[in-house]
């Protein structure tokens, strides 16, 4: 925000008609301009001051209304959003602090129920509707669960200081979410409009194609699907072999490609085929647990999810035949999902160009460790886009064109797998470093630094890695280069123009990206 908002003028108007025109103006800015969410924190303000110079007043409301032009961004989402999938987040400072008999845990207020403050009231209306409560200071516990997928959406109460602070991480997190502000500043004994509260938590409209895609949900039909029984049916015979994909199908992982495959479905298509989901789901998993049996023996890994991987626990020919069935098993799946021809095969070769983009990408990292070569800064960049964004582009693709995403989406979508995959790889790099500078480095886990050291130091040796990394602030560079396509990977999401999945693609970076 501004710095020349100070604190002084984050204030809410006393008089109630003026709290009016302001929301009714936020919502009329917005409108004209036809913003859709998330918006960036300099686009609020540039709506918010809008706002105030159309009604003539001060700049001691400028914050205010931020705060409604926010709201007014989000309300057509936030509206769509079933009231048992929304949370209502309320200030421990709207109880009577001198007469409350509620208690407290690592949550928040557990209300007694005492009716002697406002909390006890809101709370019952919006239990009574299926909202989600909670009463705790700040927004962490409230952006988690939108994270999680416990939740899509929140109306929250707070502060003016409170929801300032909130801006930022707010539109970068994607969280649907509408901020009311308490009267008055204070720790204690605060009050809200509890006209303007309550009609935000009882407005509801039914709005399928603006209700975001519940990753809660995502994950409750991925577990369903990936289960022994249901996943060795799919696997049909009972040798040995078999039972060792079925295993591979079951160990560990968050299973991340088949939830950005179905979430790229369900995003555009409005009436969801079960059996295209579960088709797509299997074949991506099949496709990322084959290149897992590979890439172990390829990177000579001794354990994965805790355990010891499969080919130090069957050998290696072993191993490398499980994978090559899995691979098999991937391409009998795809084959089996219930699209138009010219979808399938569409889906086809873009899983199969993934799938030689992977291979070459993997293929320049294994001589590179192998020949003791470091690659260009830009040569490296491109090995992480073809091993990494490719993969998120053999997830996301075929969910989008499944669901019948255009060719211009496809595009804006393959560019925010490629910018993703960049982003991942380079934090990787950063954390194996941070990990193995205050002992002995190992210069195979972070090839990105050391290009970036070659830049400076075309003649460095291992003998006097450490001195050289520290001595050009390697660190620090890497770290630019991770912020730059971090912040590259939010324009490409914002670049798509499917509301679903854009939002989707936001709480999954928030996930991934956290500072």
């Amino acid at each position: 925000m501004d710095n020349q908002i100070t604190k002084s003028r984050l204030s809410v108007p006393a008089d109630q008609e003026l709290r009016m025109k302001i929301r009714m103006k936020s919502r009329e800015v917005v409108f004209r301009h036809k913003i859709q969410p998330p918006a960036t924190l300099e686009l609020i303000e540039a709506l918010a001051r809008e706002v105030i110079a159309d009604l003539n007043l001060e700049a001691d409301y400028l914050a205010f209304a931020m705060v409604n032009c926010g709201n007014e961004i989000w309300r057509s989402v936030v509206e769509a959003v079933p009231f048992d999938r929304r949370l209502l987040l309320l200030p421990q400072c709207l109880r009577s602090s001198s007469n409350c008999p509620g208690s407290f845990d690592e949550f928040g207020l557990l209300c007694a129920g005492c009716g002697q403050c406002h909390v006890d009231g809101l709370l019952e209306m919006a239990g009574s509707m299926g909202y989600t409560t909670l009463v705790a200071e700040g927004t962490t516990m409230a952006v988690s669960l939108v994270e999680e997928g416990a939740v899509d959406a929140v109306i929250g109460v707070s502060c003016m200081e409170t929801l300032e602070k909130s801006f930022n991480p707010v539109s970068v997190s994607g969280i649907p979410v509408m901020g009311i502000p308490l009267l008055f500043n204070g720790c204690a004994d605060t009050q809200v409009d509890l006209k303007w509260l309550k009609q935000e938590i009882s407005s509801h409209h039914c709005g399928s194609a603006l209700q975001p895609v519940s990753l809660a949900g995502l994950k409750d039909r991925i577990e369903r699907i990936f289960t022994r029984e249901r996943i060795s049916h799919f696997f049909e015979k009972n040798d040995t072999t078999s039972q060792l994909a079925v295993g591979a199908m079951l160990e560990g992982g968050q299973r991340i490609r088949p939830l950005l495959a179905l979430l790229a479905y369900y995003s555009y298509k409005t009436d969801a085929d079960e059996a295209v989901a579960e088709a797509l789901a299997q074949a991506i998993e099949c496709f990322h647990k084959a290149s897992l049996a590979h890439d172990d023996i390829e990177d000579s890994d001794d354990f994965r999810y805790q355990k010891k991987t499969l080919h130090k626990r069957e050998g290696v020919a072993v191993a490398i035949n499980v994978g090559d069935l899995l691979v098999g098993k991937g391409y009998q799946f795809l084959s089996s999902i219930p699209v138009e021809p010219r979808q399938l095969s569409q889906i086809f070769q873009t899983v199969a160009s993934a799938h030689v983009d992977t291979s070459l990408g993997q293929g320049s990292d294994l001589l590179q460790s192998r020949d003791g070569a470091i690659l260009s800064v830009e040569e490296q960049l491109s090995v992480f886009r073809l091993k990494t964004g490719s993969a998120i582009r053999a997830s996301l693709l075929p969910g989008a064109i499944a669901g019948g995403a255009t060719s211009g989406e496809l595009d804006r979508i393959a560019a925010f797998a490629d910018s993703f995959g960049i982003a991942y790889q380079v934090r990787d790099d950063l954390q194996e470093y941070q990990q193995q500078k205050d002992g002995t480095l190992c210069p195979t886990d972070f090839p990105f630094l050391l290009s970036l050291l070659k830049e400076h130091a075309p003649d460095f040796s291992a003998d006097n890695l450490a001195e050289q990394m520290i001595h050009f602030d390697i660190e620090k560079e890497a770290d630019v280069y991770l912020d730059g396509y971090i912040q590259k990977t939010y324009q490409c999401i914002d670049a798509i123009s499917c509301l679903k999945l854009r939002l989707g693609l936001h709480i999954v970076m928030g996930n991934f990206f956290k500072k």
